[in-house]
């Protein structure tokens, strides 16, 4: 959809009458309001009485010429869109009025389309300069310095209200909500916000160990308890006493682990591997999960008593798609964190917008992020259009899910026994879900018998 100029206001500076009127006669029926001056003088001097939405200033005019207006514009701060009006042969004027900030140019002899075009996006260039302005002064204004979670919309305002009830108190958390959501986010809010902000804040994710190594990081283990252990080592138990210790992938973890889980949250005691001695240990536990942790427990996957452990409240991360009023937001967000080392602000096009908007996110918040910091890279520029974003997977969810699981698998370097078992115990979990539990009817789903459900 082309950007509409009405009610636009754009300054011409040009001492050929000719191009001011050929200008003034294609930009009036296109809504624009249109001052046409002679000089540079003259176009400083209107520049600072109406602030033009957009300036289009020829090279060679009475003094000042357009690259020294453009320049007086830029030492003051004025950010305005400026187009300069060079000949074909003044490739040096064209290079320098870039270098200078201008925002494109205009070679004589030139095509009315092709100038409609560049102006157009001028104006959208502006457009989004006010309206991200306007967005960090809300954000200045608002931003409390231990929020860290990006989102008004109102799924993420019922999580809002979930963290404010339970952050003051010892009760054990489960995050749940597909993978980059921004769960360990929440687990870092509700540390900051509880009485244990000035403790140690632990994270251990999960699924990056293997069942020995994951045991030796959450207990630690004495010297000599299996090969390599030199010394003792304090687990991460120990480094999070009295404060917050958050358990990503929690689903992950084996049996044995369960269970020695269960009776850490149970007792408060544990022993280092390879140890005899029972250690007290004062933590809050967070977990995360993208499991269906009950439906896993049903399974014989996760020990039910540990599952209630963990969930005494649940905190449920909406994904991206059904909080997209967030998207504009966490876009602007993202630009800033990411942009290179530079002064100006980086802004995306209205097409580009709507592009992320409408798309379905398989890959959440984090998805979301990867795609603006590639964006950036690629466009090179200050302006982000749709042919940046690279969007192109149409997968469905259920098909999303099941590759990333497999992708996890195989980045811990899992034997393809073990990866396809895992494979195939999803896929049943996933049947039974979209059959509300019916076994027969997840058979049917399958093409296996109902026995070799189990």
């Amino acid at each position: 959809m082309a950007v509409s100029l009405t009610d636009t206001l754009i300054l011409i500076a040009d001492d050929e009458a000719p191009i001011r009127d050929l200008l003034v006669d294609m930009l009036q029926p296109e809504g624009a309001r249109v001052r046409a001056v002679g000089s540079g003088q003259a176009a400083l001097a209107a520049i600072e009485e109406e602030e033009p939405d957009l300036a289009i200033l020829d090279v060679r005019m009475p003094a000042p010429g357009g690259i020294a207006v453009l320049q007086q514009l830029r030492a003051k701060g004025n950010n305005l869109p400026v187009l300069i009006i060079t000949a074909q042969d003044s490739s040096s004027a064209t290079i320098e009025a870039m270098q200078q900030g201008a925002y494109d140019f205009i070679a004589k002899p030139f095509d009315i389309d092709q100038v409609l075009i560049v102006i157009r996006r001028a104006i959208e260039h502006r457009k989004l300069t006010r309206r991200v302005h306007v967005l960090e002064q809300q954000s200045n204004k608002e931003k409390d310095p231990r929020d860290l979670i990006i989102g008004r919309s109102a799924a993420m305002q019922e999580v809002y209200k979930l963290i404010g009830r339970v952050a003051a108190a010892d009760t054990t958390v489960l995050l749940t909500g597909e993978s980059g959501t921004g769960k360990e986010l929440v687990a870092q809010v509700l540390a900051r916000n509880s009485p244990r902000h000035d403790a140690p804040f632990v994270a251990v994710n999960c699924a990056a160990l293997s069942e020995t190594l994951l045991e030796s990081e959450l207990f630690g283990h004495e010297k000599g308890a299996f090969t390599g252990a030199m010394a003792q080592r304090k687990g991460r138990f120990e480094q999070a006493n009295k404060g917050t210790l958050f358990l990503d992938e929690i689903g992950e973890i084996s049996p044995t682990t369960q269970k020695k889980l269960l009776r850490v949250l149970q007792e408060r005691t544990f022993e280092r591997v390879g140890g005899n001695t029972s250690l007290k240990v004062d933590v809050r536990i967070i977990a995360a999960t993208n499991r269906d942790l009950l439906q896993e427990a049903r399974l014989g996957n996760f020990r039910e008593d540990l599952y209630y452990r963990l969930n005494v409240i649940n905190i449920h991360m909406p994904p991206l798609r059904d909080r997209t009023d967030d998207i504009p937001l966490l876009v602007n967000h993202f630009l800033d964190k990411h942009r290179p080392h530079r002064e100006e602000p980086l802004h995306i096009t209205e097409s580009a917008m709507d592009m992320l908007v409408n798309y379905s996110w398989p890959g959440n918040v984090r998805q979301l992020e990867n795609t603006i910091e590639r964006a950036i890279v690629l466009a090179q520029s200050s302006l982000i259009g749709a042919e940046h974003l690279l969007l192109t997977d149409t997968s469905t969810p259920h098909e999303q899910a099941l590759m990333a699981a497999l992708e996890r698998l195989l980045r811990q370097e899992t034997g393809l026994s073990t990866v396809m078992a895992d494979l195939r115990r999803r896929m049943v979990a996933l049947a039974l879900d979209l059959s509300s539990g019916d076994r027969a009817a997840a058979a049917r789903m399958l093409h296996v018998n109902e026995n070799e459900l189990l």
